[in-house]
Parts: C-alpha cells; structure tokens; sequence
C-alpha cells in the first residue's frame, strides 16, 4: 500500500524577507544531527481523512498550534515522492508562530536498544524560522523540492 503524508509548509515575511517555519525530528537518532533533517510539520492520513484535514492536524499535534485557514489561504503545491517512496502533499500557508513555544505529541520506543526499557520522547524537539536559504541547507533532502516550489510561487507573485 503507498504510504502518503500531508503537511503544512508555514510562511511569513519578516522585513521583506521570505521565511518558512521548519521542525526538527525529537529523539535520539537526530539528537546531534542539524542539517538536512529538518522537515515540514507533517504526517501520516488516518483512514476516511482529507490530505489537507491530515495537514492541518499534523501541524497541531507536532507544534500545539492549531491553524484554521479560511478557504483559499492555503496553496496546495505538487506531491513529491520521499526516497522511501511515501509520498507527501504539502500546502503553503501564510502565518506566524512562536516557534520557541512548541509542544510536541509524544511517542515511546526502546532506548538504549535491546535494553527493554521504553523511553519517551517528543516527536518534534525543537522549531525555527529560516530564510529560505537558510532552510534549503536545513531541509531533509527529498522535501527540498516543496521548499522550491514555493520559492517560485514566491518568485511568480513579484513579477506581477
């Protein structure tokens, strides 16, 4: 069955300056790792969901803020194919957050492995806004492509 994932590519403009909010993965596999892990606040539909509903729920669990988007505010962009082969849909959405006054939903797994102990860590640890420079050397790699297409969207909108 393919996997898919819908998320929210959150955007502002700060001094004139395009900046898109990022999340970065909680737990000990990325505990050291910085660049080319962060991602968009995403996640996996649940059965009978919209990919835009899923989007949006994913966003407040992974970032305790809900969005309510009045309709047309969100921008669908074109799904990109992750290396795994999931497949994510992703909106680009203007809005601002605090992005130092997240709180992530929680998940449990063994650590430190073959120990039998349960852990639980947050999904997401952390937040940042990043220019959009800034957040192509951030970005996990195979949803770099939903970062361009917003870039150009971004582009398109100046030149008219």
């Amino acid at each position: 069955m393919l996997r898919q994932s819908a998320g929210i590519l959150l955007h502002r403009m700060t001094c004139g300056v395009a900046e898109v909010f990022l999340v970065h993965p909680g737990g000990p596999f990325y505990a050291r790792r910085d660049a080319g892990v962060w991602q968009i606040p995403k996640g996996e539909f649940e059965p009978g969901e919209t990919p835009f509903a899923a989007a949006l729920r994913e966003f407040a669990e992974e970032t305790g803020f809900p969005l309510t988007p009045a309709p047309g505010e969100a921008v669908a962009l074109d799904p990109v194919r992750q290396g795994g082969g999931k497949i994510v849909h992703a909106w680009a959405l203007r809005g601002d957050v605090d992005a130092g006054a997240i709180v992530s939903n929680r998940f449990s797994m063994e650590w430190p492995p073959r120990s039998g102990e349960q852990c639980d860590f947050p999904e997401v640890d952390r937040a940042a806004w990043f220019t959009l420079a800034e957040a192509r050397q951030r970005l996990l790699p195979s949803q770099r492509p939903i970062l361009e297409q917003f870039a150009a969207l971004l582009a398109a909108s100046k030149e008219n």
